[in-house]
């Protein structure tokens, strides 16, 4: 009976085991971009229709006040912008191919102060998506797709991420309207996220 009873206990513990060592590689096939280009509700509206995203959250990021609300990163003083953090499978959907969206949905050439929760920022996640950024930045600005004005976007390091209130979360879904607050501005297509969609597919 003792026997029995070992033998039943290495066996679930065994299963746990598996079980515990499951959960890190599932969520290793999604991976996370952050991107403040203005009102969240359209940057939320925007990477929430590609096909590959798995989840948007609209939020605030780059402060000094822990949990702000809505209405303090509004006023100012709170160093934090309105930001969309978005999961993504990349086995569907490239960093590069979500860079091409987020200049596509805003002027990223505007000029902001330092206060601004609408600035243009990228914020990454790591030294892949900051050098990504960076190339697809440059072509870009050696392109002069954005009639040869220099891009303002700056490029740094995330870092702790505060949720908006649910009653913020898709909140252009939520109220039917589906093209607003700069949702496709204009077409941005980069050599970059080309090559990336084609390694993607093995073309």
């Amino acid at each position: 009976m003792r026997r029995m009873i070992f033998i039943l206990f290495v066996v679930v513990a065994s299963g746990a085991i598996l079980v515990a060592r499951a959960k890190p590689r599932a969520a290793a096939r999604t991976q996370v971009a952050t991107f403040s280009a203005g009102c969240f509700f359209g940057v939320e509206e925007t990477f929430r229709r590609l096909d590959g995203v798995v989840s948007t959250t609209s939020g605030f990021t780059g402060g000094h006040v822990d949990h702000p609300t809505y209405k303090q990163v509004s006023m100012g003083g709170t160093g934090h912008v309105e930001a969309v953090r978005v999961q993504f499978d990349p086995k569907r959907i490239s960093y590069a191919e979500l860079l091409d969206a987020f200049w596509s949905c805003h002027d990223p050439t505007r000029p902001r102060d330092v206060d601004e929760p609408h600035r243009s920022i990228i914020f990454a996640h790591d030294e892949q998506q900051q050098m990504t950024a960076l190339a697809s930045r440059d072509e870009l600005d050696a392109s002069g797709a954005f009639e040869n004005r220099k891009i303002a976007t700056a490029i740094i390091d995330a870092g702790d991420f505060f949720p908006a209130d649910e009653e913020n979360q898709q909140y252009l879904a939520k109220q039917g309207r589906s093209v607003t607050c700069s949702v496709g501005e204009r077409p941005v297509h980069t050599r970059l996220a080309r090559a990336a969609a084609e390694s993607r597919s093995g073309r």
